[in-house]
Order: structure tokens, then sequence, then C-alpha cells
């Protein structure tokens, strides 16, 4: 399987970007790919929360 890298994918869209700040993308595209394989191995029902809007809920006693 070849990984894409971040070089390969500004180029491919045509973004030209100094090498100073391909060292800081790319350390954060890996962070963001990390990120993603713990998301997609994650069971989705460890990740399920309940959500409730309460108009004026901040203030409940």
């Amino acid at each position: 399987m070849m990984k894409v890298t971040l070089r390969d994918v500004l180029e491919s869209r045509g973004v030209q970007v100094s090498e100073s700040h391909l060292d800081v993308l790319e350390q954060r595209w890996q962070a963001i790919q990390y990120l993603k394989a713990d998301f997609e191995s994650a069971v989705l029902d460890d990740y399920d929360i309940a959500l409730r809007h309460i108009p004026g809920g901040d203030h409940i006693e």
C-alpha cells in the first residue's frame, strides 16, 4: 500500500509551500492521520453521546 504524503497532496492541488512551513504542516498531518486511524478503528457505541437543549438551561438549579 502506498502512503500519500502531504507534499504529494499539496503538489497535486498546485499548492506551493516553503520547506520550513512544510515541516510544520507534516507534523500536523501526521497527528491528523493518527487521530483518523484511531477514529476509524473505534467502536462507534463508545462514542455515542446524548445532547439535550434546554432553552435558558444555563441557570438550572
